[in-house]
């Protein structure tokens, strides 16, 4: 069977359908189920001032999930080798369970997604595209160094997060593991590798994001 070939319009509309799908709640089929926990799920136990920081966590996550389709999708509609391009639909498709994950588990704690997230996916859009207009190179590049400051978000996370919180923890235990492969199949792809200097500046906007988010 031969492989379709999409022209530019065809993907302006995948692009957008996808758009609606990860700003509208309860819209994501997941491909893998939620990760399970050893002990019984105890989100009742938790005090509320530990619930509001849980949800607050989670939701900083499912933002960073909503930045993540984005940029997948604008690098993919700008990539210039269908490799590339392949590979960026792939790592936005393994990360819908991440947005799926994190959704579910807001529910749960009876909290909500960032108000926020169509901002932050539109601007994210921006950049993903903008560097898969320089080079593929440079797309891939900015994926791996996105996906490394993802892991350092994750992991403060893990720390921060009620001890008692088995399902947040699950959740974000498995993210992390997604992540660092994705940051490391972006370099074995040809990847260029970011300076300190950027990677810095990155830090600075990602934290403007997780802390509104958090909060609203």
């Amino acid at each position: 069977m031969s492989q379709r070939h999409y022209n530019l319009f065809d993907k302006l509309i995948n692009g957008a359908d996808r758009a609606l799908r990860t700003l509208t709640p309860d819209t994501q089929a997941l491909t893998r189920e939620v990760p399970q926990v050893s002990q019984p799920d105890n989100s009742e136990a938790l005090s509320d001032q530990e619930r509001k920081h849980s949800a607050g966590l989670m939701r900083v996550n499912h933002a960073g999930e909503v930045c993540a389709q984005a940029l997948y999708q604008g690098q993919a509609l700008t990539a210039k080798l269908p490799e590339v391009r392949q590979e960026m639909e792939l790592a936005a498709d393994e990360e819908i369970d991440h947005l799926a994950w994190c959704e579910q588990r807001l529910n749960e704690l009876d909290s909500h997604t960032s108000v926020l997230n169509p901002l932050w996916y539109g601007l994210s859009f921006s950049i993903g595209a903008g560097a898969g207009l320089i080079s593929d190179k440079v797309s891939l590049g900015f994926v791996a160094a996105t996906e490394d400051q993802v892991c350092a978000h994750l992991e403060k996370h893990l720390q921060q997060l009620p001890t008692s919180d088995y399902k947040s923890r699950a959740i974000v235990d498995q993210m992390l593991i997604d992540e660092a492969k994705h940051a490391h199949s972006a370099l074995d792809a040809g990847g260029a590798r970011f300076p300190a200097a950027i990677k810095a500046t990155m830090s600075l906007v990602s934290k403007a994001m997780t802390k509104t988010s958090y909060r609203v």
